[in-house]
């Protein structure tokens, strides 16, 4: 770890304990390709360092017990206030006690340890062309479209959809499948509808509107904490990846394990 009062970007990765779809999330076993089991934050925490050109890895949380993990596997571990109502905010309150302000903080939120170092090096790439908070999309397959649908049918919250305009400004994200089509797709059509991906990038300037700012109405009826940028008018540049064969899926849910282990062992991360 170098000096942080000079870091160019900074991967922060936020993390709580307290869940009320998936208790102790982060602390969840993930069996890899050779049968090491690592917790959902030490392989979200392997997936940052990964990603070339980046100054420092953080583990920003509030929970002595993930606070003594992430130390164990060797993180750089910084303790947020409680009260932090979502990662945005906890990665704001990170780098505030640091005393740092590097041109671009990620937020690399914890529940993502299959986002490949490319999507966040896309991201990085947004940043520093101007973006003053940027954020992932994936266009759906036909599969992953159908496996939404299949969670918002069985009544579970699954991934989250963007919604963008020409310019690939976010217009709205939802935990519902947007834009609403009523049809399914074949294995050879593209689908109109985009996955995003929950990985942030932001200045110190767009956390600290975003502080200022506080929760707002949309934010808090969807649960998705990137809505307060759009509610207060502060564009959201949406960066489109490519999969090149990867699969990607968020640990959202239980029933996300092994869906995952399955892609670890399929792609033999350890």
């Amino acid at each position: 770890m170098g000096d942080l009062a000079v870091c160019d970007v900074v991967i922060v990765i936020p993390a709580r304990y307290a869940s009320s779809r998936y208790p102790g999330k982060p602390l969840a076993g993930l069996r890899g390709a050779t049968g090491q089991v690592r917790s959902l934050i030490e392989r979200s925490w392997l997936a940052a360092r990964a990603v070339p050109g980046v100054d420092a890895v953080l583990v920003a949380t509030d929970d002595d017990r993930i606070a003594r993990a992430a130390a164990d596997f060797g993180a750089e571990v910084v303790m947020t206030d409680p009260a932090c109502a979502n990662g945005t905010e906890r990665c704001a309150d990170a780098i505030a006690r640091l005393g740092i302000a590097p041109r671009v903080v990620v937020n690399l939120q914890g529940d993502a340890p299959l986002t490949p170092a490319w999507f966040v090096s896309a991201l990085i790439d947004a940043m520093q062309a101007g973006a003053q908070v940027a954020t992932l999309v994936l266009r759906l397959t036909p599969e992953t479209h159908a496996r939404f649908l299949e969670d918002r049918q069985a009544g579970r919250v699954g991934g989250t959809t963007a919604v963008m305009d020409a310019r690939s400004r976010a217009l709205y994200f939802s935990k519902e499948v947007l834009p609403y089509t009523g049809r399914s797709y074949a294995a050879d059509e593209q689908v109109p509808a985009f996955h995003h991906v929950g990985v942030y990038a932001y200045t110190p300037a767009a956390l600290a509107d975003y502080m200022r700012a506080g929760p707002c109405a949309l934010e808090n009826l969807e649960g998705l904490e990137q809505l307060r940028f759009l509610y207060n008018g502060l564009p959201v540049t949406c960066v489109e990846v490519q999969a090149q064969g990867r699969e990607f899926w968020e640990l959202n849910n239980p029933e996300d394990v092994p869906r995952i282990e399955a892609v670890l062992q399929r792609e033999g991360i350890a």
